[in-house]
């Protein structure tokens, strides 16, 4: 099966041409966040001397310091070199997701003219890490998991329309779960399609290291000090954050930021860590990706929707077999704020509406 990796290239002008190693960017954000270049050079998996080689290099071409040593405090980021970081993980953050997108578009179209049928499971999930850690590991294992991130509503319309055999959403627990069920069961017959648990995760505010503002829940976003950076609109996160504005009272228009948009948790974060925002809203991992403070709001459980025969396609037996292994529990463990308890258990309908189950294929 034929697979495709797209990835961004940088070049930098001035006078000569560059292109950009992405390696500073890693050795960069250690050193921002430890002061310690040993600690950077092995997070980049080179040595001290080649870390500090690769610094030295960049600050000859820019012509000014990217780090500075003190004595007694280690090593510390220019303004140059934290402008540098941000840059760059804005940019991981808001092009992966678009660039894996058009890279399994891409992948399928040129599979399809090889096979009769794709080789993987068509999925459209909206952006989480679990999700990510699954495709990873039924690659390793040999399973091709053809997967593009859209948000959970345009996943879950793919799915009805027949576009995908898979959809990834969210769902929040408790009271508020029970009104956005409401909303996502609208777009799929309870008699057609089933729901299998894929993991439980934290979602909550996303504030600066030391949370400067005092942030401490929603109706904090409303003062005039504060600005937001909010997810897209038809995503998941986006519907759960204007949930629980309604429900706490708070008027949008009044909030700072609130028409700023991102595609995924890690560019929300990355706005954030770049002191472009002081707050969004994102799961608990993003968080502590870009060693942000977090003030927790709810717990969702992320959902895989298929249709009820697709259960019975082999594809999706062996893909339920990655959900429910001990390795993928172990990787989820890592991730701050997720469970995979309960993970591969199946729905014969939404949460909170139906209770009944259906065995384990």
């Amino acid at each position: 099966m034929i697979r495709i990796d797209i990835r961004p290239v940088w070049r930098f002008r001035s006078g000569t041409e560059r292109e950009f190693d992405f390696e500073l960017i890693t050795i960069l954000a250690e050193i921002d966040a430890t002061g310690k270049l040993t600690i950077a050079a092995q997070a980049a998996g080179v040595s001290y001397r080649h870390a500090w080689n690769v610094i030295s290099d960049w600050e000859e071409f820019f012509g000014a310091k990217l780090v500075t040593k003190e004595r007694g405090r280690g090593s510390r980021l220019t303004v140059l070199g934290e402008r540098l970081l941000w840059a760059g993980r804005r940019a991981q953050a808001r092009l992966e997701p678009e660039l894996e997108n058009l890279a399994a578009d891409f992948a399928r179209t040129l599979n399809e003219s090889v096979h009769e049928a794709p080789a993987g499971l068509v999925t459209l999930a909206s952006h989480d890490f679990a999700v990510a850690a699954l495709r990873d590991l039924a690659l390793s294992g040999g399973f091709g998991l053809d997967l593009q991130y859209k948000g959970s509503f345009d996943a879950l319309a793919a799915l009805r329309r027949g576009e995908c055999d898979v959809a990834g959403f969210h769902v929040p627990e408790g009271k508020l779960g029970e009104l956005i069920t409401r909303r996502y069961a609208e777009c799929l017959p309870l008699d057609e399609f089933r729901l299998a648990s894929l993991v439980t995760r934290t979602q909550g505010l996303m504030v600066r290291n030391g949370n400067p503002k005092g942030i401490g829940g929603l109706q904090d976003l409303a003062r005039p000090d504060v600005r937001m950076v909010n997810r897209q609109r038809g995503s998941g996160t986006r519907a759960l954050l204007e949930f629980l504005l309604s429900s706490a009272g708070i008027e949008r228009d009044r909030i700072h930021g609130y028409e700023t948009e991102e595609m995924t948790h890690g560019a929300v974060a990355a706005l954030i860590a770049g002191h472009q925002a002081d707050a969004g809203l994102g799961v608990q991992a993003a968080s502590a990706l870009y060693r942000l403070d977090f003030v927790p709001l709810c717990v969702e459980r992320y959902y895989l929707a298929c249709r009820t025969e697709t259960l019975q396609d082999d594809r999706m037996k062996r893909l339920l077999q990655f959900v429910r292994s001990e390795r993928f529990s172990t990787i989820v463990a890592t991730l701050p704020g997720y469970s995979a308890e309960g993970a591969g258990s199946v729905l014969a309908a939404f949460p909170q509406t139906e209770k009944a189950t259906a065995p384990r294929t």
